[in-house]
Formats: C-alpha cells, sequence, structure tokens
C-alpha cells in the first residue's frame, strides 16, 4: 500500500457500470511528478526498505555508469600522458655529479617522514580499491571470473574503510607539522612564474617548501578533508542524510578521489623519477648539501642561520619543522 496516497486513473466511458478493473489503479507517473518517491508501508525494522522508487536513483546511475568513468579515465589517463610526454621531452632534472658536494643535510626527521609514509600508503590503497568501485567490473571481473572479483572487492571495501582512519590522522599531522612551512609568498610567485626550473636551466629560489609542493600540500589538505567528510557520511548511511544525501555524497568523494589520484600521480613522479635526490628527502630524510642549495637555497641560509658551525650534518639532533 502507498504512502504517497493514490492518484488514480478516471473512469473510461462505455465499460461495464462506467468503470474498467485499471480504474483505482495507481499510475506511477502522475505519483513521481507528485512526490520525491513511492513509499510502501514495511513490517521489518528497516524503514529504508519501504522506498519503493526513486527517481534521484536514476540520475545518480546514469552518472555512475556513465559519466564518472568518462571522468576517472580523462582525469588518470590524461595526467599519465603528461607525463610520459614531459619525461620523454624534458627527461630527469638531475644534479651533475661533479656538483656534489658529499655533505649531507637533514630535510625531514623521522616524525615527518612518519606522518608522510603513513598517509601516502594509507592514499594508495584508498586510491586502488576506490578505482576497483569504478573500472573493476569492466576490466578485472573479465579477467580473474566474477567469484574472484566479488572476493577482491570485498576485502577490498573493508581495506578501504578501515585505512581510511590513518589516512585521515596523517592529514592531521601534516597539517599540524608543516602548515607554517607551506603559506603562499612572493618567493612563490617568482618560482611558478620560472616554471619551477622544470621549463628551463634556470633554478628559481624556494624556502623550504617551493611553490609545487605548496599546492600539493594544499590539494592534500582541502582534498583530504573532503574526502574524509563525504567518506564518514558513506561509512555511516542514512544517519546525517537521507538516501538522496548519500548519492551527492558519493558523486562528491568519487569525482574529488579520481582528482586526487590524478594530482598525486605528478608528486610521485616528481619525487621519484622526474627529479634526481628528491626520493633522499623522504627515503634517508637526508639530502646531498649541493642538492638543497639549488632546489630550497632559502631554506639552506636558514638552517645555515640556526648553527652557527655550518649546515646541520646527517647523524646531528633534529631541527624540527618550522
Amino acid at each position: 500500500m502507498l504512502s504517497a496516497g493514490a492518484v488514480l486513473a478516471q473512469p473510461q466511458p462505455g465499460s461495464p457500470s462506467g468503470q474498467n478493473p485499471t480504474t483505482r489503479a495507481v499510475n506511477e507517473e502522475q505519483l513521481l511528478r507528485e512526490f520525491e518517491r513511492l513509499d510502501g508501508r514495511v513490517t521489518i525494522p528497516d524503514s529504508k526498505a519501504a522506498t519503493l522508487e526513486q527517481p534521484q536513483g536514476r540520475e545518480w546511475r546514469t552518472f555512475r555508469e556513465g559519466w564518472l568513468p568518462w571522468i576517472a579515465g580523462i582525469a588518470i589517463l590524461g595526467m599519465l600522458l603528461a607525463l610520459v610526454i614531459f619525461y620523454f621531452t624534458k627527461g630527469r632534472v638531475r644534479l651533475d655529479h661533479s656538483e656534489e658536494s658529499g655533505t649531507k643535510i637533514l630535510r625531514f626527521n623521522t616524525f615527518e617522514r612518519f606522518t608522510h609514509w603513513l598517509t601516502a600508503s594509507s592514499f594508495i590503497v584508498l586510491g586502488l580499491t576506490g578505482l576497483n568501485y569504478i573500472f573493476g567490473k569492466r576490466i578485472l571481473m573479465p579477467l580473474i571470473g566474477p567469484d574472484a572479483f566479488s572476493a577482491l572487492s570485498q576485502w577490498g571495501k573493508y581495506a578501504h574503510n578501515y585505512l581510511a582512519w590513518p589516512f585521515m590522522l596523517g592529514i592531521l599531522f601534516m597539517m599540524v607539522v608543516w602548515l607554517r612551512d607551506n603559506i603562499p609568498n612572493r618567493v612563490d610567485a617568482a618560482w611558478l612564474k620560472a616554471g619551477g626550473g622544470f621549463l628551463g636551466d634556470a633554478h628559481p629560489s624556494a624556502g623550504r617548501f617551493n611553490a609545487g609542493q605548496k599546492i600539493v600540500f594544499w590539494i592534500v589538505m582541502l582534498g583530504g578533508i573532503a574526502m574524509s567528510v563525504t567518506g564518514i557520511i558513506l561509512m555511516f548511511p542514512i544517519s546525517a542524510v537521507d538516501v538522496n544525501g548519500i548519492q551527492l555524497n558519493q558523486a562528491i568523494h568519487a569525482i574529488i578521489g579520481v582528482l586526487f589520484v590524478a594530482a598525486i600521480l605528478a608528486h610521485i613522479y616528481i619525487g621519484s623519477l622526474g627529479m634526481e635526490g628528491a626520493y633522499d628527502a623522504m627515503g634517508s630524510g637526508e639530502v646531498d648539501l649541493a642538492w638543497a642549495r639549488r632546489h630550497h637555497d632559502l631554506w639552506v641560509e636558514e638552517q645555515q642561520a640556526k648553527t652557527a658551525s655550518g649546515p646541520q650534518l646527517g647523524g646531528s639532533r633534529p631541527i624540527p619543522a618550522e
């Protein structure tokens, strides 16, 4: 029985007793014009099961099956293609070995590296399991079969839900240790104008984080907060919003997620293949002094000013993030 009320069809002339068997039948199209959804009555505790039809669900399905795979594919494959083109046209940003000083300077302390890898490792799993949600049935299921795909997706859901918490903790830690160093300033404008040293031979001045790294930081902060809020709502459905709200949160979560993955691909490229010596900063935490002077000269000057004996050498007491 429909709680929305019956919208009745008009009797057709000429039928017995002025009526026909469909006279009092519910006209679905009229109901959907009158109400946001069609509800029935259920005796089980889950009242959501009483929703018989919801037109907004059709819009969500169109987005989920139509627009979302295209948005994700264009964003991620487009970024990968751009990075491949950049690599083969520009190559790695190298430091001539003759320039190496042999002296190490501490770039990131132990807690900072822990924060980075906690967030990064969680994000990788979240990204892969999220992409499985979009592309899994199109790519993996034909390859491994429905049973294996079902099991993989179920475990992926568990991983996605549980690793969301260390990811959010990492976002909080990043905000605490690096927020002050990522406030934009005039030096960043000059760095961007010079292309950050990637488009020419000049290496513009930069502080502890250059403008490119600051952009990544704010992408991670704002994107991470948005993903966290929408993700929590999705983990506890119908607790804060109704079905329409869940569908909207899914759309926001998915779009931000695929753009997030595309942006981090560029970050991974620069921190590994794109720039020689960059990985050392988050690997051992120490970089060659000549590398630091070339890419973060203003920061090196600050560190040397703090230590009267010169640059902070590897193995000495870590200088906390400013």
